[in-house]
């Protein structure tokens, strides 16, 4: 194995449509910078894979689609261990159900694109996520949200939101996110600010706790965390 393969990103991709799953591999194997090491249809196929590959061998990123129109939705709570073992992801979807890629995004996956979307935004998008970084586009926010009016979190502030207004404290919303209390408090207040912007006060939990199921953040059929 040469030096430049041996700093290619390994991929791994979950796609239940052959066609899109062969064009996926192509685009990410034609690219150069990355090593597809894992391509099947299905979330349970993948996880029997990599619980038994060597270390050395599991992918950095996995490309998800959520499947939701022709297999059982994924599961939000198996993205959550996946996220929480380290594991990048990248949702692919073509995003049949907004409120499943609400739950996803709580689960802690951070970079969303669309199958919509442009070969180069998938690359980038790619890319974003290996590096650490969020990655939504705007029309695809748009989509999720369903409501234009309602002001636009990033996915940071949608995620202390969510777990403020399921009964966490800021030190909790902060563990959960892995980030400091100082810097969820930052998440929360933002939050206030932009829900101020457009005339709707956020000055207690309650409040907070009220625009989180107000705007579709908290599923009603979920019980809360507190």
């Amino acid at each position: 194995m040469t030096d430049h393969q041996i700093q290619r990103a390994r991929i791994a991709i979950v796609e239940d449509h052959l066609l899109q799953r062969t064009r996926t591999e192509e685009l990410l194997s034609r690219s150069g910078k990355y090593e597809v090491v894992f391509s099947g249809a299905s979330a349970p196929e993948f996880t029997q894979w990599v619980g038994a590959a060597p270390m050395v061998e599991r992918p950095h990123l996995l490309v998800l689609d959520l499947m939701v129109d022709r297999q059982p939705s994924v599961s939000p709570a198996l993205v959550e261990i996946m996220v929480k073992a380290g594991l990048k992801i990248l949702v692919l979807s073509a995003l049949a159900s907004p409120m499943l890629v609400r739950r996803i995004v709580r689960a802690g996956v951070v970079g969303i694109v669309g199958k919509r979307d442009s070969e180069d935004d998938i690359l980038a998008a790619v890319s974003a996520v290996l590096a650490g970084e969020e990655w939504m586009t705007t029309e695809l926010a748009s989509v999720i949200a369903g409501d234009p009016d309602r002001p636009s979190l990033s996915l940071q502030e949608e995620r202390s939101l969510v777990l403020y207004a399921s009964g966490l404290s800021v030190d909790e919303v902060g563990a959960a996110m892995n980030i400091g209390r100082e810097t969820a408090k930052q998440y929360l207040d933002r939050v206030k600010k932009k829900y101020a912007s457009v005339g709707v006060p956020v000055r207690s939990k309650l409040d907070y706790g009220r625009v989180a199921w107000a705007d579709g953040y908290l599923d009603p059929s979920l019980p809360s965390e507190a």
